[in-house]
């Protein structure tokens, strides 16, 4: 399962920016003054573990080296953002040229650090305009203060999947658009048993069920966490408190903080036969473009669709946007050899047959403007919903920081505290988590 949709653990996060802090703190410099055309071994080192992700970066670079034959590809897999940003400091020549992050999170590390190499000199040389083959929200995320040091390797998007033969019997037409709407229709597709316990409910709003972390739900409300001069600005931002007043009514609706989080302990392994879905302990679940090849691999016992997530109700005109993360690829500045890296990574992420190839291969959603209108791409309309919501210009990612995702682990914890009852004061709760997010940005910058 990619990092991206991974949970991570505080102490893990925040040893991990630790050390792309420090590890980046001197980079290993490599050349850009390399021939492209001649005989060159490149190291490719990717986080793909799964069998069927594994064999579709094989058949790329079988694909990237047929096009151009004097390159040879070493490729690594199953590799961490630690151990890349080890190797990286170290440098020599067992270091990687070419390198991939499911965390987007640590763009901004990537990018102020140095240790991955802007590529618009690249692009410049080449003749790719960013601007004309990648959709903006993608090259946000992908850069930092002017440099764009990765680019987009596949997208995520973040949706609805709901119950058809659940809203059948509970008498509702069709999809929630609103949250006034999500939550109601939660309360009917909500079942409990004859002692009063859950049997299902509409939807589990606890921030720590799978991809329920908070900052997935608030990209409804298209926040924006940073003011110009790079400072938190949530607790000015009135967005903030209407979406936690929104999913705190979602968990009274549904019977309160202690009996829903009593019932989700009870859910298996998000990435098993018993995820909490395919059991039709929830009727209605946010999740990404991948669960829909997983639904179907399980064979689920039911009917299913798939929507954008809800919007505010004053902000119903946005309907249809959603949350957006991805893979990201670069060129090491470690790497001596950084124009035949360069021709690996434009191959990977602008050439349009190859991303819709991986995007089918991977059920991914395709980060190009060209692939996402391609119709070579998978026809499933399950699939494109997720493509419609990566093509809305609502739909937005969070912004890449210094400070990597710190910002967004402390969002989590306070959102903890928020639905748990531990906020007694909103308000000063939120000038206190922009003190926190602002005092670790400026550790990191120092």
């Amino acid at each position: 399962m990619p990092f991206s949709r991974m949970r991570i653990p505080l102490s893990v996060a925040l040893a991990c920016a630790g050390l792309l802090v420090s590890a980046c703190a001197r980079p290993s410099v490599g050349s850009d003054r390399d021939d492209p055309t001649k005989p060159v071994t490149l190291r490719f080192w990717h986080g793909w573990s799964a069998a069927g992700e594994v064999k579709a970066i094989e058949d790329s670079v079988a694909r990237f080296e047929k096009r151009h034959p004097h390159i040879t590809v070493k490729v690594t897999g199953n590799v961490t953002d630690e151990t890349v940003n080890q190797a990286l400091r170290a440098g020599g020549d067992e270091a990687p040229d070419v390198v991939s992050s499911f965390t987007t999170n640590n763009v901004g590390q990537y990018c102020s650090s140095g240790m991955w190499a802007d590529l618009d000199p690249f692009m410049k040389k080449t003749g790719v305009d960013k601007e004309k083959v990648f959709p903006k929200t993608f090259l946000d995320y992908t850069s930092y203060a002017g440099k764009q040091c990765a680019l987009p390797l596949l997208a995520d998007s973040y949706g609805l999947y709901y119950n058809k033969d659940a809203f059948r019997e509970a008498g509702i037409a069709r999809p929630p658009r609103t949250m006034s709407e999500l939550e109601r229709d939660a309360v009917r597709l909500t079942r409990r048993t004859g002692d009063g316990s859950y049997e299902r409910v509409g939807i589990m709003p606890n921030f720590r069920l799978y991809q329920n972390s908070p900052d997935r739900l608030f990209a409804q409300w298209g926040p924006t966490y940073f003011d110009r001069q790079g400072k938190a600005r949530l607790a000015r931002d009135p967005r903030t408190k209407e979406f936690f007043a929104t999913q705190r009514g979602l968990i009274r609706a549904q019977g309160g903080y202690a009996a829903l989080e009593r019932f989700r302990t009870t859910f298996g392994e998000e990435m098993s036969s018993q995820n909490a879905f395919l059991t039709q302990k929830v009727a209605m679940h946010m999740d990404g473009e991948w669960r829909g090849l997983m639904l179907r691999d399980k064979k689920a016992p039911f009917r299913w669709g798939t929507a954008p997530m809800p919007v505010p109700d004053d902000r119903a005109e946005t309907y249809g946007r959603g949350y957006l993360t991805g893979t990201v690829a670069g060129i090491a500045h470690s790497s001596r050899h950084q124009n035949a890296a360069w021709e690996l990574v434009k191959f990977l992420t602008v050439d349009t047959d190859q991303v819709v190839r991986f995007a089918n291969a991977i059920h991914n959603v395709p980060s190009t403007k060209a692939a996402l209108k391609s119709p070579g791409l998978d026809a499933d309309p399950a699939f494109r919903t997720f493509l419609d919501i990566a093509r809305n210009p609502h739909s937005t990612a969070i912004p890449p920081s210094v400070n990597g995702g710190q910002y967004i682990v402390a969002l989590q914890d306070f959102a903890y505290d928020v639905e748990a009852g531990k906020v007694p004061d909103l308000d000063e709760g939120l000038r206190a988590l922009d003190a926190h997010i602002d005092a670790d940005t400026l550790q990191s910058e120092n």
